[in-house]
């Protein structure tokens, strides 16, 4: 429909003299039903060119308007808007579209299938999934979703830093555990981690057990002095504890990357040379540095150190190439915050390289921290991770479809406070809940009318004139452009705001109409608009990785 309204404008500004070729027509969705289906400012936006009052122009336009046969009244608002209010025809066209498409209402082929890697999640193997990390699995899946839907085809990707200090700190502690020192015997490692999940890893080192983690296999020598088959076997235990705790919250990934195979397979050390050969490196005070000033930074950074080793920017960059190798035209790391200060060093890498890959590539979404209340108290620790609230605790605590809508449904960059007493309770003012009723509530009189819905295909969709039903429609009919926009700004929590309106549209028409009315044709064309609401809650809960029950 939009389409066919630009299209109308468009020829409508022609014949004005207007050059099709500079126009830029924007068309939204007014906030009231009240004042039509859709809007325009394009009288305000010719103002300066035709040299003519908007309210003019308005005038003009509309009186140059072809026919339409979806179109019922135009008219003109404020101070030139130009407002579209469609007949029952073009409002009504939805909800074939819905019965049409079913499950893959709201997707689209934008994307038209070149490759996009999302990179998400990917904690270091030193404890834990925290709620940060929750929070990343949340919104890095959701964009996965949502790429997926707009045509992308899509990776999903968690690399593992198993190599550098934190890696050789968890050695040290797992060790110290196993040699029966606790934190506060005065050998313990003063960098160590002291959570007693540290103690579980010990306790199966010196058991000899056998883990797996994604394609590998590690069994313990049980030897307390042999500190690499404890670097080894630990890094494996918690990589398959974060397995875990990511099926607990049904994330799947298609690949796993190790750092360390970056340096066992030479990868860095052949971006460091590639670096060198570029003429965009020195040396200075005994360190190899990145003339990233070239690309934008404020100064340039050391890779190599003084004392030997790289800094961690370095794998990041080795990394990324071995991504553009694979083919990834686009790909978007969703991270931390703290990643900030390695967005410029990363890039600048890249395009040092001069290997074709583009400027602002790859693309970055950062997450802010996670605050969590419980009885109006910020929740800080757990007992098993020792200083911070585990992903595993949420879930065990509210449930995953909760989880991971809070942890998605506000903005990646504004922090988040998420009140497990909200996400627990059953009420209106629960928003996963209230959605998920909205769903239940239609699977509940769909089964009291007791019909075929595959024959409501034919329902006459004529009698759907009330102000409810009109919004119920509009509502249903911004889905796609919801979906497209939010897999445009990378912003699943545009998803989940949608859901809550849709929701309140539905619990309004509920309260405020009966469904199964005497008259026949009514009661079946208010089963087709509740059965069309019902498939497009369960599709934007499903772009949430969120279920869509029944009953309950």
């Amino acid at each position: 429909m939009k389409a066919h309204l630009t299209e109308l404008l468009t020829q409508a500004a022609k014949s004005l003299g207007v050059d099709s070729a500079s126009l830029s027509i924007q068309l939204e969705r007014p906030k009231s039903a009240d004042h039509g289906d859709f809007a325009t400012n394009l009288a305000m936006m010719l103002a300066k060119p035709l040299r003519q009052n908007p309210r003019a122009i308005a005038e003009s336009l509309i009186k140059a308007l072809p026919a339409s046969d979806y179109v019922a009244k135009v008219e003109i608002a404020g101070a030139g808007f130009i407002n579209f209010f469609l007949n029952g025809q073009a409002r009504h066209g939805v909800i074939a579209q819905i019965r049409e498409q079913g499950d893959r209402f709201g997707h689209n082929t934008a994307g038209q299938r070149r490759k996009v890697q999302v990179e998400f999640v990917s904690a270091n193997p030193t404890g834990p999934l925290h709620v940060g990390h929750g929070r990343g699995a949340a919104v890095g899946d959701c964009l996965a979703r949502l790429l997926a839907a707009n045509g992308w085809d899509v990776t999903r990707e968690f690399y593992y830093n198993d190599a550098g200090a934190q890696i050789d700190n968890l050695t040290k502690s797992v060790h110290a555990r196993a040699l029966g020192l606790t934190p506060e015997h005065p050998t313990f490692p003063e960098e160590g981690y002291r959570g007693e999940y540290i103690i579980d890893i010990a306790k199966a080192y010196l058991a000899g057990e056998t883990v797996v983690a994604d394609d590998q296999q590690v069994t313990a020598s049980g030897d307390v002095n042999d500190l690499e088959s404890i670097r080894r076997f630990a890094v494996a235990y918690l990589r398959h504890e974060q397995d875990l705790d990511l099926q607990a919250f049904q994330i799947k990934f298609d690949v796993f990357s190790l750092e360390s195979s970056l340096y066992t397979e030479g990868k860095v050390e052949s971006t460091v040379q590639a670096l060198i050969n570029s003429g965009h490196t020195y040396e200075q005070d005994d360190a190899l540095w990145l003339k990233t000033t070239d690309f934008g930074d404020d100064k340039d950074r050391v890779m190599r150190k003084r004392e030997g080793g790289y800094t961690y920017f370095v794998p990041d960059v080795a990394y990324h190439v071995n991504k553009w190798k694979r083919g990834f035209e686009r790909v978007i790391n969703e991270q931390g915050a703290d990643h900030h200060s390695t967005i410029t060093r990363v890039r600048a890498g890249l395009q040092a390289l001069d290997i074709g890959i583009p400027q602002g590539w790859p693309d970055y979404v950062l997450h802010q921290m996670v605050t969590v209340m419980r009885g109006g108290e910020e929740v800080k620790l757990s007992k098993r991770a020792g200083s911070y609230v585990t992903l595993r605790d949420l879930i065990e605590e509210v449930g995953c479809d909760a989880t991971r809508y809070f942890l998605a449904a506000r903005r990646a960059d504004s922090q988040l406070v998420f009140d497990i007493d909200l996400a627990r309770a059953q009420t209106n003012d629960n928003p996963v809940y209230y959605i998920q009723y909205a769903h239940a509530r239609i699977c509940s009189v769909l089964g009291q009318w007791g019909g075929d819905e595959s024959t409501l295909v034919s329902a006459d969709l004529g009698p759907l004139d009330t102000p409810h039903e009109a919004a119920l429609l509009q509502r249903l009919d911004e889905f796609s452009d919801v979906v497209k926009n939010a897999a445009d700004e990378l912003a699943p929590h545009m998803i989940a705001n949608y859901l809550k309106e849709l929701a309140s549209d539905l619990h309004s028409y509920y309260n405020a109409q009966q469904f199964l009315v005497e008259d026949s044709a009514l009661k079946l064309a208010r089963m087709a608009l509740i059965s069309a609401t019902r498939q497009v809650l369960k599709n934007g809960l499903d772009l949430l990785g969120v279920s869509a029950p029944e009953k309950m």
